[in-house]
């Protein structure tokens, strides 16, 4: 393909998911089967043009290949903003996870929705949010990447609460909506911060200008957090981790569209697109909050029974995965196990649909047994958990030792072992909550009888996608890591240095009167060789000098043997967690209740999910509720105060003055007409017409006239 047919088809990507949206929404009522075939179709070319660019890069096998094009959008004197868009090997890679996924499931909802009284909206939304998914992937500046975030957010709201007539759906759009208010005020401070500072929003000029020192300490610790905030909020990081478990009241299809390809890949992928603009400060704090979200994820999974719940805390868990790999400096490894989890998290959320579909019920405790009901759906399945427990072979098991390696090459390096202490202890949980899950819904007698016998396999439309996602959860990773397999042929970390001689960007002057509160300057997250950086490079440590062997060579020792020790570890927690969960809840050595029992105060903590929500009720809503009173009383006690008494002091000074207009004015006027009149009156009776009467008053006068001239 020529860069005019991949900037086109990339085009056509992000329009054809919006003309299903429109389609759909205004004139699916009026066409066959409520439109369903239009977002299927639309989708289904859409994946034929990700698959095409994905195909180009594939033969191009540069890394570092990018198509861009643009045009301003806004332009008010110096100020102006670009519209555009990028394609490179990790929008790629973006592209087909996001196409695949959506494709597979609009289809698989055509079963799974079949007979809904809102059916044509289902497919309306599903179309805008891979739409508004899309504008993420293919933007080029932080402004368009803002306004796109925004709209995943606007349609995690309206697929999370489809079922709105529901509380706990409306709850729960709400909850997410407003969860993710609070990540993206930060993430607009950061775009903000870095705009003042540079001037631009372009994402590779950006690059240069940090590289140039345009923006550094304290400043580019603070904007870098300020981005990671929304990367919190989307891909559900501690402690802005709330809403994903609620998203659940969404139809399932929409989980697994979530967890496995939008609105939480969005976090992860912002992350490592921007990796250049993320210090040493920044960083740390991205490592330890991914590590704190694996670890405490995994815990709670360990006693939930709503499979649907179980699998969203794995989602938790896995995306606390890729944060801590993106805060070591490796975004490619946390990329990688972002694609891989998407196909076997995609896998299973579909599978828990069929499940649910085929029992009504989410509850492990109705279940037990289906293995020989639902055959393909338990087949699927049992891959998605292999593949998601790290299993070798399967897709999950090379993601995962890769960001596992890097963790314990940072640790060997610069001496913080506790993101990988977190990351390895939830490689051990992971397969033991996850295989609990398989044991008591598959396998064992039925808890329920009734929904037993009435469970069945899905139609085709619903089992069709959970064959595909399967193979791509076994294949996709391709048999090898991230830096040797397929996937280094679309990215590797960013080569700095060249972005910013494509721009030409001078250092800034020094300012005598800045404030550097760190003892060094902030560095990028990848060395001038484009190697993910580690230890001392990547924290603020000097740098080895260039042409050093030695140091290299000894680098690469470490990241060897870290990866040797990593793999062995990983696999070592996969086969005691399967093992222990075969132990307790296949034969039945251990009693889950008895152990309960012991451990009723921790037991008590991880079901109440460590109580983040209890928190932020007795602190935050309470806080934000007094303050809301607080501004009530105030708007009613001295606004409408103020506005009342001014209503209340003009109608009385109305009241006088329309008193003194009514009996003074009014009063001296009437009484002047009453006076005229009289006399009037007086007059016009006088005037009788009769010449004998003037005669009398002419008569009467003479004879005043002469008295009063006789008396004076």
């Amino acid at each position: 393909m020529s860069d005019n047919a991949i900037i086109y088809s990339a085009l056509g990507i992000l329009v054809l998911p919006l003309l299903s949206y429109v389609i759909t929404f205004f004139f699916g009522k009026k066409l066959p089967r409520q439109g369903d075939f239009v977002g299927v179709t639309l989708m289904g070319v859409s994946w034929f043009l990700a698959i095409r660019i994905f195909m180009t890069f594939w033969k191009i096998a540069d890394p570092a290949y990018r198509v861009e094009t643009g045009f301003t959008w806004i332009q008010l004197g110096g100020f102006h903003v670009d519209a555009g868009i990028l394609v490179d090997g990790m929008t790629s890679i973006m592209l087909m996870v996001v196409t695949t996924i959506s494709f597979l499931v609009h289809l698989y909802s055509t079963g799974y929705m079949h007979g809904d009284s809102r059916y044509e909206r289902f497919f309306a939304f599903l179309g805008f949010f891979t739409f508004a998914m899309m504008g993420i992937v293919l933007a080029n500046n932080l402004f368009f990447l803002y306004v796109f975030w925004e709209l995943v957010g606007l349609a995690s709201y309206l697929l999370i609460g489809f079922f709105f007539f529901k509380d706990s759906a409306a709850n729960a759009n709400k909850k997410a909506f407003l969860t993710n208010r609070v990540g993206d005020w930060g993430f607009w401070l950061g775009i903000l911060a870095f705009f003042t500072a540079t001037g631009t929003l372009n994402y590779f000029e950006l690059f240069a200008h940090v590289d140039a020192g345009t923006i550094k300490g304290t400043l580019l610790a603070w904007a870098g957090v300020g981005l990671f905030m929304g990367c919190m909020g989307k891909s559900a990081q501690m402690p802005l981790h709330i809403w994903l478990p609620d998203a659940m009241e969404g139809p399932t299809p929409v989980s697994a569209l979530i967890h496995a390809a939008t609105m939480v890949a969005a976090g992860v992928y912002m992350v490592a697109r921007l990796a250049p603009l993320f210090g040493t400060t920044a960083m740390m704090v991205i490592m330890y909050v991914g590590a704190i979200t694996a670890f405490l994820a995994a815990t709670i999974a360990l006693v939930k029974t709503d499979i649907k719940r179980v699998l969203a805390f794995s989602t938790l868990s896995q995306l606390g995965y890729m944060v801590m790999a993106l805060g070591v400096g490796d975004s490619p490894n946390a990329m990688f196990h972002l694609m891989t989890h998407a196909m076997f998290k995609g896998l299973l959320f579909l599978a828990a649909g069929s499940v649910i579909h085929g029992v009504h019920s989410q509850e492990m405790t109705d279940m037990g047994g289906l293995r020989k009901k639902m055959p393909i759906t338990f087949v699927t399945f049992l891959i998605g958990t292999m593949a998601l427990s790290g299993v070798p072979f399967l897709a999950g098991f090379y993601s995962k030792d890769g960001i596992l390696g890097s963790a314990l090459a940072f640790g060997m390096t610069d001496g913080h072992y506790i993101p990988f202490i977190l990351g390895i202890t939830a490689a051990l949980l992971t397969p033991f909550y996850m295989f609990r899950l398989v044991f008591r819904t598959f396998f064992g007698k039925p808890a329920d009888q009734e929904k037993y016998d009435h469970a069945h396999e899905s139609s085709w439309n619903m089992t069709v996608p959970l064959m595909i996602l399967a193979v791509f959860a076994i294949i996709s990773a391709g048999w090898q890591t991230a830096d040797k397999g397929w996937f280094s042929k679309f990215m590797l970390p960013y080569d700095v240095p060249v972005i910013a001689a494509e721009f030409h960007v001078e250092s800034a002057p020094h300012d005598s009167h800045e404030v550097v509160v760190a003892s060094h300057d902030e560095h990028p997250a990848a060395d001038s060789h484009g190697e993910p950086a580690h230890g001392e490079a990547a924290h603020g440590g000097e740098h080895a000098v260039a042409g050093d062997h030695g140091g290299h060579d000894a680098h690469h020792d470490i990241h060897h043997t870290a990866h040797v020790r990593a793999m062995i570890m990983s696999i070592a927690m996969v086969f005691f967690g399967i093992g222990g969960a075969w132990w307790v809840y296949h034969q039945k050595k251990v009693d889950p209740s008895a152990v309960q029992k012991k451990l009723s105060g921790l037991y008590t903590a991880l079901q109440g999910q460590f109580f983040f929500d209890e928190f932020y009720a007795a602190t935050v809503y309470r806080a934000t509720l007094w303050w809301a009173s607080v501004c009530a009383a105030f708007d009613r006690y001295v606004i409408d105060g103020i506005v009342n008494g001014s209503g209340h002091l003009t109608r009385l000074m109305s009241s006088v003055t329309g008193t003194v207009d009514k009996y003074v004015v009014d009063g001296a006027v009437n009484g002047v007409a009453t006076v005229m009149h009289g006399f009037g009156e007086g007059f016009r009776r006088i005037q009788t017409g009769r010449i004998q009467t003037y005669l009398v008053y002419v008569t009467g006068s003479v004879l005043v006239l002469v008295l009063v001239y006789n008396v004076l």
